[in-house]
């Protein structure tokens, strides 16, 4: 029998022999409990970074980009036609073999191009237009047929009527030139009517996708009225709720409302405070653009703000687009001129280039052959020359100096 400590030793040996033959020596973590034995080794690395077992991708589908649907357009104020302009009408034509006709090209020639080159033109025609009536001369204005015709020839598609001169040849007059316009194919005309019926017919038009509503209403009519049984209509601009409810109206039918109002004091290039107000309004009740006529000569124009913080712009007179008048502030007008732009996803409406671009009436001597003149072409010989004696460059720059610098464009 082998003694115990011989055994122990023989124990102890192996024990040491076998550890050192695998090369490992652990020692106990005196953190860990005895009974905590991990199944594998993790690192606090490895277990923050370890990818997940599935890959989860993530797309965005981008925004869509909107269209801007865009319309030029230009308006021009009042076309009047004194007898001096349509006997001269005449007797180019009869020069050119046409006894019966009128021919108004020399008038408009210079200009032509501004309306050609619009995508939408509107004229305020100061004078009715008709063959059914004699042509007549001031201060109760008729025009012959061929004059509305040429209008429509040089690019004009849109008409306002609300000016004081619609009655001038009485509810017969209005008839008349009623008649005519709405035998020409194509074109609105507005501000007078033949009944309720037709004045509650709120004229639109559709272009590139915008749509435009036109409404016209005049200070007055000289005095003159229609009689008490008529069913033609005139709005004035006194009739204040019957504006608002249709510029309410026009507002839920199209994207840009064009109000024509027929306001101001004549040959003066200063707004009134009756101007300003009756445009704030009309502009707070949904007017995006107002076409201002009247005084003759131009005025200032610019943005009206409502107070939900959007706007509308006014051109608060354009003055004349021709005329034979004499005082020299009514041969400076302006043509308006305007990009309409529609956003198409928010159906936004905004303005680019807005310009003021300034005409001169010129004539000679006793009237003599009337005809419209871009400012930028004009001469310092056509300025001697003009018929009117007091016209004059410091009249040019008077008139011009109520124009806003960021509009008045000589082009």
């Amino acid at each position: 029998m082998k003694p115990i400590k011989l055994i122990l030793s023989v124990i102890l040996c192996a024990a040491v022999l076998t550890s050192c033959a695998n090369g490992v020596h652990e020692e106990k973590d005196p953190l860990v409990p005895d009974d905590v034995i991990p199944t594998e080794a993790t690192t606090a690395t490895e277990a923050v970074t370890a990818p997940p077992t599935e890959a989860t991708v993530t797309t965005t589908t981008p925004a869509p980009e909107p269209e801007f649907y865009k319309v030029h357009l230009v308006c021009a104020g009042d076309n009047l036609i004194h007898s001096s302009i349509y006997n001269q009408a005449k007797r180019r034509a009869k020069a050119n073999g046409d006894d019966e006709g009128y021919d108004f090209s020399y008038v408009y020639e210079r200009v032509e191009h501004y309306i050609k080159d619009a995508d939408l033109a509107i004229l305020n025609q100061e004078t009715i237009v008709t063959d059914e009536l004699e042509p007549s001369d001031y201060p109760r204005f008729c025009s012959p047929a061929d004059l509305g015709k040429h209008m429509i020839d040089i690019g004009f598609d849109v008409f306002s009527m609300s000016n004081n001169h619609v009655l001038d040849r009485g509810e017969e007059g209005l008839l008349a030139t009623l008649r005519f316009w709405d035998s020409q194919e194509g074109i609105i005309r507005y501000g007078a009517y033949r009944d309720e019926e037709d004045m509650n017919n709120i004229r639109t038009l559709e272009m590139n996708g915008i749509t435009f509503a036109f409404l016209g209403y005049t200070e007055h009519t000289n005095g003159l009225s229609l009689p008490s049984d008529s069913p033609c209509k005139v709005t004035y601009l006194k009739e204040t709720d019957v504006i608002e409810q249709q510029i309410k109206r026009a507002k839920e039918i199209a994207d840009v409302v064009i109000v024509s109002p027929h306001f101001g004091k004549e040959i003066s290039n200063e707004v009134t405070e009756s101007q300003r107000e009756m445009a704030r309004q009309m502009v707070e009740w949904g007017a995006d653009i107002i076409i201002g006529t009247q005084p003759h000569t131009a005025q200032e124009l610019g943005y009206i703000e409502r107070s939900d913080g959007t706007r509308g712009f006014c051109f608060y007179c354009l003055g004349n687009f021709v005329s034979a008048q004499e005082n020299p502030k009514a041969l400076v007008g302006i043509l308006g001129d305007l990009t309409v732009v529609k956003n198409s996803l928010t159906g936004e409406i905004s303005f680019e280039s807005i310009k003021a671009i300034p005409i001169i009436t010129q004539y000679g001597g006793n009237y003599h052959q009337i005809h419209i003149v871009p400012y930028a072409e004009y001469t310092e010989d056509e300025l001697r020359a003009h018929g009117s004696a007091d016209f004059s460059q410091d009249t040019i720059d008077a008139v011009l100096s109520h124009i806003p610098e960021e509009y008045l464009s000589v082009e």
